[in-house]
């Protein structure tokens, strides 16, 4: 069928030139990937970054509170049962 086997499970068309990938080709194929990769990235503006930072600190403000309320409560009745 104009295929050989080069390794068990891989068939490569005939004719095609076989390619020895290095280290150095694979590192800096890497290195251009990434590259690209960070052009597509959206990175989020000062004032995006502000509103995220105080929502998370309001979060855990008002969760705080509560487990603080929750903890106070749990610790009176059981010092009101002992």
């Amino acid at each position: 069928t104009g295929l050989q086997n080069q390794v068990p499970g891989v068939r490569v068309p005939l004719g095609l030139p076989q390619t020895k990938v290095t280290h150095m080709g694979k590192i800096s194929t890497f290195i251009a990937n990434a590259k690209a990769e960070i052009h597509k990235v959206i990175f989020p503006t000062k004032v995006q970054v502000r509103q995220a930072f105080l929502a998370v600190i309001l979060v855990v403000t008002v969760i705080s509170i509560f487990l603080a309320l929750v903890d106070l409560l749990m610790s009176s009745i059981v010092s009101s049962v002992l």
